[in-house]
């Protein structure tokens, strides 16, 4: 049974309208290169097409900025400007995007000197002057270094929580309240109590629902099922997005799934299993414009298949495909593969184990697996 949606604040993103009780819009990501217009545009407009309310792009550098002018002129879709260490990139993007989002734990990255509240103000400032909504974006892999040392290990959500709260805060106390919050997870079960927790504290606030690394299709969307199946019966999200590590041509698939996702649940059809994550755990980040390497999602495939006779053991491993959330992500795995532009840097338990070829990284992972597998056997 589906409860009623939360009545958030309203949010106005372009021509749609988010909280409120307003239809939850589902929306996806371009995993093209940002400076190449012509295929951006054209990733852009197949997303739209497929049903994504909102469609994100990533921005980094200047001419990431100097295209995304061009995309704006070719496509209607609601365009979301993705910001990573650069918050000042938001200046030069603002008038031609409908929404940006910020990770609160990058905005140390950069200028170091400057403290986040000001960074804050100046991305407040920006997206006031130019009809902007804001997206607070926590996420597990890149969490607010201030919280997670003033928390601890103790209860790895309360960081995450904790940050998203002290930036609503802020965002009220200047006068900004068109913003919504995302709290990230690879784990379904850490993105429910998280999202539980904060819609609690801050009911007024829509929530972008996600699962952030989810992995590769029919797994990941199994994933994502779990998390969202829970917090939609309990009328918890007002915007979605599936994560799927999938190739380019291919991230149509992320609206398609979250909107079957939506309409079984609307239907009263609950398809999850469990969110206990007791086996093999293959976390892998969704393919986007950041990857450094267009073999990331066939490597990610590879893994895959070559650790499937492991299905049974409680391991995780991260495949990750570029800078953002690479460290984070591979250093809480058991095994973890960060795919650079000309090798792939593997860690075991967020040691270092040394740079490998694509062909050498997979005989030397699935040989830390089998020593794994006997330390786990070993003590039993």
């Amino acid at each position: 049974m589906q409860s009623p949606a939360r009545q958030t604040r309203i949010v106005k993103i372009g021509s749609l309208t988010l909280g409120a009780g307003q239809p939850i819009v589902v929306q996806s990501m371009c995993a093209t290169k940002t400076a190449d217009v012509e295929t951006t545009t054209a990733q852009a407009n197949q997303l739209a097409a497929a049903g994504a309310g909102i469609v994100r792009v990533a921005v980094d550098t200047p001419r990431d900025c100097q295209a995304l002018v061009e995309i704006r002129h070719r496509t209607t879709a609601n365009l979301s400007v993705d910001l990573q260490e650069s918050y000042r990139l938001a200046a030069d993007v603002a008038p031609h995007v409908d929404k940006i989002r910020y990770n609160p734990g990058h905005l140390y990255h950069y200028e170091r000197e400057r403290t986040w509240q000001d960074k804050v103000r100046f991305l407040v400032d920006v997206a006031g002057q130019h009809d902007c909504a804001l997206r607070v974006g926590v996420n597990c892999g890149s969490v607010d270094p201030a919280q997670q040392e003033k928390y601890g290990a103790n209860d790895p959500l309360q960081p995450m929580l904790a940050s998203a709260l002290e930036h609503c805060e802020l965002l009220d106390k200047l006068g900004f309240t068109r913003y919504c919050v995302s709290l990230k997870d690879s784990d379904p079960a850490n993105v429910v109590e998280v999202n539980r927790r904060f819609a609690a504290a801050r009911p007024d606030v829509p929530l972008h629902l996600g699962v952030t690394e989810a992995g590769m299709p029919p797994e990941g969307i199994s994933k994502t099922r779990a998390a969202f199946e829970p917090l939609l019966a309990d009328g918890i999200g007002d915007t979605l997005r599936v994560s799927l590590t999938v190739p380019v041509g291919r991230k149509h698939e992320e609206v398609a799934a979250g909107r079957q996702i939506l309409a079984d649940v609307a239907a009263g059809r609950f398809l999850a299993g469990t969110t206990k994550l007791d086996r093999l755990n293959i976390i892998s980040c969704p393919s986007c414009s950041r990857v450094e390497n267009e073999a990331f999602v066939e490597l990610a495939e590879r893994v895959r298949e070559v650790t499937r006779y492991a299905a049974d053991y409680p391991v995780t491993i991260a495949v990750m495909g570029c800078r953002v959330n690479g460290p984070g992500e591979t250093d809480h795995a058991d095994l973890g593969l960060w795919c650079g532009p000309n090798s792939v840097h593997l860690k075991r338990g967020g040691m270092p184990l040394g740079a490998f070829s694509f062909d050498e990284v997979l005989v030397r992972l699935k040989a830390e697996l089998d020593a794994i597998i006997a330390d786990q056997a070993g003590s039993r």
